[in-house]
């Protein structure tokens, strides 16, 4: 049995759900911020804080399950990664920290303090863009091994056109995801002038997410031919992201489906996603390591793999009764309790 390619699809499972959970969230907190500045606060945060209240405690789930499972059936993704995002890594955890603090600041009475909405809205954009770094270095050409010492070359980062489209699609994407999900939900909670407000955000960020989506394989073409070639071969995945994308569009569009358009939406970014993962395979870091390099003994392979299992049929579970309870409960969701 395969158990290098079991662990990677559940790892990367994992890291799919906390794309989908995560951006929500954080492009509600950008959008937060945003309704202060332009005058629109009164008309959208109700909608977004009557979603972040129940579900903000739970989106960090899925993110520490994938980093604790990359270690564990990846030694060497210590090693290699370890070192190397050290800066960039302690950079996303000061803001999460940041942006936790926030939600305890905002339920301690703080809720009008305009920096601490600055730092919330800020965070929303930045943490996606710090921990895109990570797929960034794994296509190579930025991690130099001397002496055996690893290194994260920032010169070649930061002035790499590969590593800014990325940048740039993790921030996008964020937005739309988010504005999907909450224009779904403002017509659920049948707040009219939140919906509108939310639909055109949608549609907004909608032509700039499929933009940067093509600029990302234009620049991988440049960055790495081989990866290129075999996303090429399996073109069929990203045609099939692309009609999901038109699909969930149209019904935002025409004001019909919402719910129907949020699950395109999310199969547009699955089949995405994981068709960027596959293509990778075998490599976790061109072009030193592989899901064969390093990976943990056999029993402790099925332990985790059981573990993990196990702990993604207990939390899918968790959050339809979060969802069923609280967040699509009609009561809540208008605003009645």
């Amino acid at each position: 049995m395969n158990y290098e390619l079991i662990g990677i699809t559940v790892l990367w499972t994992f890291l799919y759900g906390y794309l989908i959970v995560a951006s929500i969230d954080f492009g509600a907190g950008f959008f937060s911020y945003y309704s202060t500045v332009t005058g629109r606060e009164h008309i959208i945060n109700k909608v977004i804080n009557r979603y972040l209240s129940p579900v903000w405690e739970v989106t960090n789930v899925f993110l520490v399950f994938f980093f604790i499972g990359i270690i564990g059936f990846f030694p060497s993704t210590a090693y290699y990664y370890g070192t190397a995002l050290l800066i960039p890594g302690s950079f996303a955890i000061v803001l999460l920290a940041i942006r936790g603090s926030y939600y305890a600041f905002y339920h301690y009475g703080f809720r009008g303090n305009r920096l601490y909405k600055f730092l919330y809205g800020a965070t929303g954009l930045l943490i996606p863009a710090s921990l895109s770094v990570v797929l960034t270095i794994s296509e190579g050409g930025f991690i130099v091994i001397e002496n055996d010492n690893v290194m994260l070359d920032y010169g070649a980062l930061f002035s790499s056109f590969y590593s800014w489209s990325v940048v740039i699609l993790a921030i996008v994407s964020v937005l739309y995801i988010s504005a999907c999900f909450l224009t779904f939900y403002a017509y659920k909670a049948r707040d009219m002038k939140a919906f509108e407000v939310l639909r055109g955000y949608a549609l907004f960020w909608s032509f700039p997410t499929i933009l940067a989506s093509v600029l990302v394989f234009f620049a991988l073409n440049q960055h790495n031919p081989v990866h290129f070639a075999k996303m090429v071969d399996i073109s069929w995945v990203f045609s099939l992201s692309f009609l999901f994308f038109l699909g969930a569009v149209y019904f935002v569009w025409k004001k019909r489906q919402l719910g129907l358009a949020f699950i395109f939406v999310m199969l547009q970014f699955a089949t995405a996603f994981f068709g960027y993962g596959a293509s990778h395979l075998p490599y976790l870091l061109y072009p030193h390591l592989t899901i064969y390099d390093g990976f943990t003994n056999e029993a402790m392979a099925i332990a985790l793999i059981v573990a993990f299992i196990a702990g993604l049929c207990l939390l899918i579970p968790s959050l339809y009764l979060l969802m069923r309870l609280f967040l699509f409960d009609n009561k809540y969701v208008e605003g009645r309790k």
